[in-house]
């Protein structure tokens, strides 16, 4: 006989795939499109008050569409099918994760075509929405959390939310997060129905920023980087050039991104000429993105 916690599951879930299932193709399109976070400012006139805050995870965005885990643009993740079953059949939003500063480590495990159980083992996938375009966000963070509590599988987490009152309790939230390896927070608009593309109804808030630049050239390295890469030359979104020579591991400097790919990199602000300040190397992107 079915327990009454598989019983709750059950009908929570048939509620939400009914709902789905009785959006029109247009609503159900919009509803799914990816949204992405803009830049908090400290110096932005908003009230800290009507956000959600969670932790920004150093993951990779994992779209699962109720039948199969993609990226957000829409590239296929091969992952175990044991690490999907228990997922229903709604659509989710979310960050496949291991730990905090490990992003190397975890873009390796899911570039890897033939998923190897023992390292997806490490992977827990962190759902921070459920998108539906007549709910806010609030509720989104009630439904998802309730039925994530409900499938109750080790690797698939509810991402917690919290509300702060003034920027002061955010940065001491943000700096008490940081000092333990975290990237930064997320902060969602309570009342924000989903929408696709970039909104004040989702920001994101790190001790550094990052963008991408594009790999135009080389620069020779010097002293112990003799034959090695000493800087490259990158040009950003904005068309501004500039060089980036720090962030590298050896092994990267032995074998650097090669000229016309697409680099990451992280900052503190601009020059009077619009250069990005203390530029250092992030990562290479690859097929997969992260969040």
């Amino acid at each position: 006989m079915p327990t009454l916690s598989k019983i709750r599951f059950i009908y929570l879930a048939a509620l939400f795939i009914a709902a789905f299932c009785s959006f029109p193709a247009a609503a159900l399109q919009t509803a799914t499109q990816t949204q992405l976070a803009k830049v908090y400012e400290e110096n932005t006139n908003i009230p800290i008050s009507d956000y959600l805050v969670s932790e920004k995870y150093d993951g990779i965005r994992a779209i699962w569409t109720g039948s199969k885990l993609l990226t957000r643009q829409g590239n296929p993740i091969s992952a175990p099918e044991w690490f999907t079953a228990p997922l229903p059949a709604v659509w989710l939003d979310g960050e496949l994760w291991t730990k905090r500063q490990n992003f190397e480590a975890l873009s390796s495990i899911v570039r890897t075509q033939t998923p190897k159980d023992n390292r997806w083992q490490q992977v827990k996938y962190m759902v921070f929405d459920m998108p539906y375009a007549q709910l806010p966000f609030e509720q989104r963070y009630k439904n998802y959390s309730n039925l994530i509590t409900q499938i109750n599988a080790e690797h698939i987490k509810p991402v917690k939310q919290q509300r702060f009152h003034s920027n002061h309790e955010l940065s001491e939230h943000l700096q008490a997060l940081v000092e333990q390896g975290a990237e930064g927070l997320m902060l969602h608009l309570a009342t924000a129905l989903h929408q696709s593309g970039r909104s004040d109804a989702l920001l994101k808030l790190k001790p550094y920023f990052d963008e991408e630049a594009e790999v135009i050239a080389h620069l020779p390295g010097k002293g112990k980087y003799t034959d090695m890469l000493g800087a490259l030359r990158v040009r950003n979104q904005q068309g501004i050039e500039f060089s980036i020579g720090t962030g590298f591991t050896d092994a990267e400097r032995a074998n650097p991104p090669p000229v016309g790919s697409i680099i990451t990199y992280k900052y503190h602000g601009y020059t009077n000429t619009n250069v990005p300040r203390f530029a250092s190397f992030l990562r290479v992107r690859e097929g997969l993105e992260d969040g």
